[in-house]
């Protein structure tokens, strides 16, 4: 089992949601959810929607497109956390969970925010510890060639990466 920061004995459970259980680590109050089964890579295990629709980006929200931001529905999926070396993908094309590669049922579900971010409302410090970590997350239009060729992104942001220079990094 991994976890971004802390070992599941450590973390208090908070809420089961049949394929995921929520967890807070008592010491930081961070909350991340963690699979309840093994998963395989390609595997489409849940789906999503929009609770609301906002024009502006949010620390919560999901960008669909240029003017669109979700904050996404069931609610507990807020509580993915990022990771340079996330393990699954939100498709906002068909509102699909995807694997990006096998995850033990106990690991914590993670994405990387730039996936479906042009440009955050609130850029953060990274300290995932991946070998690729960037350390600063700020959304798509920040990355380098190498941290896009190395990402899956959604067809909103492969769309804006193709027709814009890359900022430098």
């Amino acid at each position: 089992m991994n976890s971004a920061a802390y070992p599941l004995p450590q973390l208090t459970k908070l809420a089961h949601y049949g394929f995921a259980t929520l967890f807070e680590n008592p010491l930081t109050t961070q909350r991340s959810l963690h699979t309840t089964v093994a998963l395989t890579t390609g595997d489409v295990f849940a789906t999503f929607d929009a609770l609301k629709i906002l024009s502006s980006p949010t620390k919560y929200t999901v960008q669909v497109n240029e003017d669109i931001h979700i904050t996404l529905h069931p609610e507990f999926l807020q509580f993915v956390n990022h990771s340079c070396n996330p393990n699954i993908f939100f498709d906002t094309e068909r509102m699909e969970l995807r694997c990006l590669r096998s995850i033990d049922a106990g690991d914590e579900f993670t994405f990387f925010y730039p996936s479906t971010e042009w440009s955050m409302a609130e850029p953060f410090k990274c300290f995932c510890g991946s070998e690729n970590c960037l350390r600063e997350i700020q959304g798509a239009s920040f990355l380098s060639q190498d941290s896009v060729a190395a990402n899956e992104f959604t067809t909103f942001i492969r769309f804006k990466l193709s027709g814009t220079r890359l900022q430098k990094v």
